[in-house]
């Protein structure tokens, strides 16, 4: 008699050891399945990488942005271009001091009083004036080849700079008066040479 409970008690702790054992393996079997998911989750990220590479390569590449550099660069041109068939420049200066030279060596054997005005006073003037319309005519050129840019070519989704457009047209007007002046001065039409007439 006992001998039974003994037996009973025993069964009942080699029961509770199974149990034991089989919730470990049932607890690794269980950690192992994401790992055993991982691979398919991996092969589904690299086919998403791809569709979106796929999707990157479809996309055209942006257009450059176009600083409008040249323009700007154009019109300032223009401007000093402008300003300097006003003003004179040293070209005009150098080629004036010729053409005087010139005259001095014509008529250092003689001549008449006339001869020595136009040939010393009047050539000098009229190269200062052709001078000064040359440079006056290019900025009128670059001016209105700024100006009228953007109306040849491609559409640009970005107009030229308010100040690109202003210092164009200013080198457009003031190669338009270097102009007129320069035209002016060397057809006598503004001031005759001297008269050596009573």
């Amino acid at each position: 008699m006992t001998a039974t409970p003994s037996t009973t008690k025993t069964d009942n702790e080699a029961d509770a050891r199974a149990t034991a054992a089989e919730e470990p393996v049932a607890a690794a079997g269980t950690a192992a399945d994401p790992a055993a998911e991982a691979p398919d989750d991996i092969a589904e990220a690299e086919a998403e990488g791809a569709d979106e590479d796929e999707l990157d390569d479809d996309v055209p590449p942006a257009a450059p942005v176009r600083t409008g550099i040249g323009a700007g660069a154009a019109a300032v041109v223009s401007g000093a271009l402008g300003l300097a068939s006003l003003t004179g420049t040293w070209t005009g200066k150098v080629l004036s001091e010729r053409e005087t030279l010139l005259g001095q060596i014509k008529t250092a054997q003689g001549g008449s009083a006339s001869a020595q005005i136009h040939e010393i006073y009047g050539d000098s003037w009229h190269t200062t004036a052709a001078v000064n319309g040359t440079f006056a005519l290019l900025a009128l050129l670059v001016g209105a080849f700024v100006l009228a840019r953007p109306a040849f070519g491609a559409p640009d989704a970005q107009p030229q700079p308010g100040w690109v457009r202003a210092v164009a047209l200013g080198g457009v007007v003031l190669g338009a008066i270097g102009l007129l002046l320069s035209v002016g001065m060397y057809f006598d039409l503004f001031a005759t040479l001297p008269s050596t007439g009573s």
